[in-house]
């Protein structure tokens, strides 16, 4: 999938960012940014998709995200409510010599593990959430001594697992990244096209039935819904980029219009032109 470089400003008199249950589940959102990113989701359970990793979580997570690590949004697919909390930092965010302390030697130690990304589970999860949780109602400064303190539990735990370089005697791991990245790719690459599960079942060599359960079981979606919900995601940016409605549903594989219509609206709660008006007025 193509990458989209996300640009990130601090909240207003803070030196970070705090965002709330984006609401991102129906956008396959594989970005970027230079910030360090915490990320803490309690839902029915998803797609961990972190660089080359790729693993479900179920439950919860709290993942820790170096710069410019691609990685797609906890809650993609997700059909129930999920609630999150995104915490994103440039780094030194607070000034060089604060973080050259002896002081803080374990927090720095944390940061260049994110490098890798990492994930948390166990206690440390527990506890770590549930201080992101409470960070939306403290005051600034509480917000700032909070994060440091979710820092240290985070810097001094041994519940957590580097993503990056997890060992990969697990020869099956790394074949279904790899399995998935050519799904991912191939569908950037046709989904304006006619697209037939048989030859992307045969691209993954697996029969067709086999492919279907193994793309729902990896994903939470069938096939055909994830494919949808990519098309409609096109079809959202050529609808803000003056395509009208005919010319964003040819546009992004769709054959039938009336189709293109229904979907849209299963998938976003309100027709194209209804997106369309309301968004190029706003």
């Amino acid at each position: 999938m193509k990458i989209q470089r996300e640009n990130i400003k601090p909240d207003e008199e803070s030196s970070f960012k705090i965002l709330l249950t984006p609401n991102l589940n129906e956008l396959f959102y594989w970005h970027f940014h230079a910030e360090y990113e915490i990320v803490y989701v309690e839902g029915p359970g998803g797609i961990r998709h972190i660089g080359d990793h790729i693993s479900k979580y179920e439950g919860s997570d709290l993942a820790f995200i170096g710069p410019n690590i691609p990685h797609l949004n906890f809650d993609y697919g997700v059909k129930t409510r999920v609630e999150i909390v995104v915490v994103q930092m440039k780094e030194h965010f607070l000034g060089q010599a604060f973080f050259a302390l002896p002081e803080i030697a374990a927090i720095n130690d944390l940061f260049e593990r994110s490098k890798y990304g990492l994930a948390f589970y166990g206690d440390t999860k527990m506890k770590a959430g549930e201080k992101l949780k409470q960070l939306s109602s403290l005051s600034h400064f509480d917000q700032l001594i909070s994060l440091l303190q979710i820092f240290e539990i985070l810097a001094k735990t041994d519940e957590a697992v580097n993503l990056k370089s997890r060992p990969l005697a697990n020869a099956s791991v790394l074949k279904e990244q790899q399995r998935l990245h050519k799904i991912y790719h191939f569908i950037e690459m046709h989904y304006h096209e006619e697209i037939n599960v048989h030859d992307v079942a045969a691209l993954s060599h697996l029969t067709t039935a086999a492919f279907c359960r193994y793309f729902k079981k990896s994903t939470h979606l069938t096939f055909t819904d994830f494919v949808n919900q990519y098309r409609i995601n096109q079809a959202k940016k050529l609808l803000l980029h003056d395509k009208n409605v005919t010319e964003a549903c040819y546009s992004c594989g769709f054959e039938n219009l009336s189709y293109f219509n229904k979907t849209f609206k299963k998938l976003t709660g309100e027709n194209p032109s209804t997106f369309k008006k309301k968004h190029i007025l706003s």
